[in-house]
């Protein structure tokens, strides 16, 4: 029997591509419609789209999950399974009733910890030092249903994001082709979530804004995992100065102050602890580590200094 894939990010396409190599039969790829950006306000289709075009699978891109046409082809198919990777929209229940078997949703956290549309990033923001993922059967909830299998993956010191990311996507695909071929044999036994869940909200651009009143270790791990998207900041002279890789050291100073400089190194004070910045990227400037940043823009920072909102500068 067939397979309905739900996904739209980078994220997704391990899944897929790992069902592929194991010979599932993917009947249609449903994803989000295609965005305008950058330059020109080109048309960017989603990642999973493109994977899915180049293998001649069939792909629809409705603007509502509700939309009749979506429901009308998903029902003539009557797939096995509905499978959902990072799609970005709550399936309905005239949805989650249409595969034979059910509808499958890998989530990038062991549930019920960090329900929610950005899981890895919140993880890492929280300085967890392990999470995973889970494969559970969909409701109508925001990631409440019963798991089905979970996999552990410890958060490095180093991780940001996106390299979290990149590592949970492969162990992700690996547990979803044994939670498919488990259920089918019927090994799989559906459970209850259980202890307090803990939730994960999307991202905005604000949450990037530096708060130095926090400690190091807690502006620390908010850099890496607001990196790449939405990205950390601070303010330079009421310019926009994205912070992107930092190191943590003891010390003390009133925060946001740059309590250090020399030609490679510009060290920020904070609530507790010091920051010490290693790449950057000034507001109109190409990104550079901090020695290049300190010979060029930045030269003439001083000790004293304040980073922080347009107001404070």
């Amino acid at each position: 029997m067939s397979i309905i894939f739900f996904g739209t990010p980078e994220f997704a396409i391990p899944s897929l591509e790992r069902l592929i190599l194991h010979q599932e039969d993917i009947a249609l790829v449903v994803t989000q419609p295609d965005k305008t950006g950058g330059r020109g306000h080109r048309v960017i289709p989603p990642p999973v789209k493109v994977f899915a075009a180049e293998r001649k699978i069939p792909i629809m891109q409705p603007e509502s999950i509700k939309d009749r046409e979506l429901i009308k082809r998903l029902k003539a198919i009557s797939p096995e399974f509905i499978i959902v990777v990072a799609y970005g929209k709550i399936l309905p229940e005239e949805v989650l009733n249409i595969p034979e078997k059910g509808c499958i949703n890998l989530h990038a956290s062991l549930l019920p910890r960090y329900r929610g549309a950005a899981p890895i990033q919140w993880a890492i923001i929280k300085g967890e030092r392990e999470t995973g993922v889970t494969t559970m059967l969909m409701d109508e909830g925001l990631d409440t249903g019963p798991i089905l299998l979970q996999k552990k993956e410890p958060i490095l010191m180093d991780d940001t994001a996106g390299t979290l990311s990149v590592r949970l996507a492969q162990r992700g695909a690996d547990l979803l082709v044994q939670t498919v071929k488990g259920l089918r044999r019927g090994e799989i036994k559906p459970r209850a979530q259980t202890g307090k869940p803990t939730f994960a909200p999307p991202l905005k651009r604000s949450d990037g804004l530096i708060d130095w009143n926090m400690t190091a270790i807690e502006i620390f791990n908010r850099i890496r995992g607001l990196q790449p998207w939405p990205g950390a900041y601070t303010y330079l002279r009421g310019r926009v100065l994205k912070i992107k890789k930092v190191d943590i050291e003891d010390g003390s100073g009133e925060p946001g102050r740059v309590v250090y400089k020399d030609k490679s190194n510009l060290i920020v004070a904070t609530s507790e602890g010091l920051i010490r910045i290693l790449e950057l990227q000034l507001e109109g400037k190409k990104a550079m580590d901090i020695r290049a940043f300190l010979q060029g823009s930045g030269k003439d920072i001083k000790v004293g200094e304040h980073l922080g909102n347009v107001q404070d500068n």
